[in-house]
């Protein structure tokens, strides 16, 4: 069964709050800001993403936004989200499935597919669309606290 959360009022969810078929999203407009501040910040200047003459000479036709840039609104939602804060990446595999331009926004969806309380783990099932079309999937594993921290004085 499938359910909506929101953001926990702690700030993150623990184990125990945790099970298959919770899902979050989030929107986010890609903007020739964020493309160039992600440039900035991975340095991969890559003139199919910089570059609207060499863009436009591909078959891309124009220029397109880093996948991973498009991946990390995922990591926004693990971050923030579900299960938000405290949750640890371990692992993430993606795969791309079509380009994404600057004005399309993309909707990140991450939905837990699996929870091993042995070893504090959860499975998330991670999508990205752009309207109703699919253009990343992967699957990403990440160390979730078993406990709240208890208020400090």
């Amino acid at each position: 069964m499938s359910e909506l959360v929101q953001k926990h009022p702690s700030g993150g969810y623990i184990l125990e709050e945790l099970h298959t078929g919770m899902y979050a999203v989030k929107d986010v407009l890609v903007t020739e800001d964020r493309i160039g501040q992600f440039a900035e910040a991975s340095d991969d200047f890559n003139p199919v993403h910089v570059d609207e003459a060499f863009a436009a000479k591909t078959a891309y036709r124009g220029r397109i936004a880093h996948g991973l840039l498009s991946a990390s609104f995922g990591s926004a939602v693990v971050g923030t989200i579900l299960p938000g804060a405290g949750a640890i990446y371990l692992s993430q595999t993606l795969a791309f499935h079509k380009p994404v331009r600057i004005g399309d926004v993309v909707q990140a969806r991450i939905t837990v597919s699996a929870v091993d309380e042995a070893s504090a783990r959860v499975v998330l099932k991670c999508e990205g669309y752009v309207g109703d079309e699919l253009i990343m999937d992967g699957e990403a594993t990440v160390r979730v606290p078993r406990r709240r921290r208890p208020a400090r004085d």
